[in-house]
């Protein structure tokens, strides 16, 4: 199969699984795609077990996509810039402190968590886990989802604070995530660089390199988009250079390219509709970046319903991948609830912060990316498979009732954790 037909195969696919999701669920494009399509996976695999040639097919085509390099190095840096373009930087720096905390410290906990609570899940069902390979779960699962929070948050309707909060940790969490997974793989090998020093390097040079290169395009990009403000063509494929070359660029510096992506579409974003590009040509650029977030958005969570059927777990190691959801989800918990408490000392937070935060931090693909991008070792099979279970629940569960669960909070105030200020002591009235 040439990679024209293997691409209009799956553009197929995913028309008619959109059109069966319009017409019948009505469920969120990428939800009801994601769901369509893991059904159509599950259905493939369970014929395969009944006439074990009869799905060798799709494990053919399938294993013709390397989802891990089509994530990476294709459809990621497109959509992390079309998320970024339209968030505004104001709201985003009333909420820097927290965004930051929880990219940071809260990535650390939840891979701790994850690690030690995957670790004895998997001694106590009889199937043991090395540490280290558990720890590696965590850092897989730990950084949420871009690309699956904010398209998501857009029909949820929180206020914007909050909103803010969980697309701005969303953004900036994966290099740390990516820096994470790159630490317990250098424990792995032993190598001497998996230090706390050399993991504060590591994530100053990927977290620091990829802002300054990211501030650096994207002042070259405003520049090069006044210049030519009145073409709308051309605006539109300097932002694409800026998505792509840019990506790139970040990957060979060996900075984080993810991260590089998102500080040029801020940018652009917010100064280039006041400085570099006129309201005509703004309807283009910003609908252009809209229609290809859609696209991209139902191609990617399209391939991640079909990766099942490369999947073939036993009973045994399907319930335990099913049973990291849980501990996955209280790991998420604890590294907001944590951060959140300490921090609420100095501000107040929304009634209930902690709870939408935790049914808010999704995981979709890149968490999956990363874990088929990982080397071969003893029990990467319930890695990967936990890893899907992580994000599948995440999509299918979470996702969809996010919404729901925000109405039903706001419709009870005061009965979540809600951090206020500490009150000075103050003496007796003279």
């Amino acid at each position: 199969m040439t990679l024209f037909e293997l691409f209009g195969l799956v553009v197929t696919l995913i028309a008619v699984l959109g059109y069966l999701n319009h017409r019948f669920l009505r469920w969120p494009e990428t939800i009801g795609i994601t769901a369509l399509a893991l059904v159509l996976s599950m259905g493939i695999t369970g014929y395969g077990l009944v006439n074990p040639g009869g799905a060798s097919w799709a494990r053919q085509a399938l294993a013709s996509i390397n989802f891990s390099e089509v994530v990476f190095h294709g459809i990621l840096g497109l959509l992390l810039f079309a998320g970024s373009l339209t968030l505004e930087l104001k709201t985003m720096a009333r909420e820097k402190g927290t965004i930051l905390v929880l990219a940071t410290v809260g990535v650390v906990i939840s891979t701790v968590v994850v690690g030690y609570g995957v670790y004895w899940l998997t001694a106590l069902v009889g199937y043991p886990l090395q540490l280290v390979h558990c720890m590696l779960l965590g850092a897989v699962v730990s950084p949420t989802d871009p690309v699956a929070v904010i398209g998501i948050l857009r029909r949820v309707g929180m206020t914007p604070s909050m909103e803010m909060q969980i697309a701005g940790e969303s953004l900036f969490n994966d290099g740390t995530g990516v820096v994470a997974v790159i630490t317990v793989l250098a424990l792995m090998a032993g190598q001497q660089g998996a230090t706390p020093d050399g993991v504060a390097l590591l994530l100053v040079r990927q977290a620091g390199g990829g802002i300054l290169l990211g501030l650096l395009l994207g002042g070259l990009g405003l520049a090069m988009l006044r210049g030519v403000k009145g073409s709308h063509s051309i605006c539109i494929f300097i932002t694409l250079a800026l998505a792509t070359a840019g990506y790139a660029l970040g990957e060979h510096l060996k900075v984080s390219a993810l991260i590089t992506v998102i500080v040029t579409g801020l940018i652009v974003g917010n100064f280039g509709r006041r400085w570099a590009m006129s309201k005509e040509t703004q309807g283009h650029v910003f609908a252009f970046w809209e229609l290809t977030d859609q696209l991209f958005n139902l191609i990617l969570f399209g391939l991640l319903g079909i990766q099942v059927v490369a999947m073939q777990p036993s009973w045994s190691q399907f319930f335990l991948c099913a049973a990291t959801v849980p501990v996955a989800l209280a790991a998420r918990w604890l590294s907001v609830w944590a951060p959140i408490s300490a921090m609420g000392r100095f501000r107040v937070y929304e009634d209930h912060t902690v709870t939408i935060l935790t049914w808010g931090g999704l995981r979709g693909g890149l968490s999956v990316a990363l874990a088929l991008a990982l080397p071969q070792f003893p029990g990467r099979e319930i890695v990967l498979g936990s890893t899907y279970a992580i994000v599948i629940f995440s999509i299918l569960v979470q996702a969809l009732t996010l919404g729901r669960v925000v109405k039903w909070l706001r419709a009870r105030p005061g009965r979540g954790l809600r951090v206020r200020p500490a009150v000075p002591a103050s003496g007796p009235a003279g």
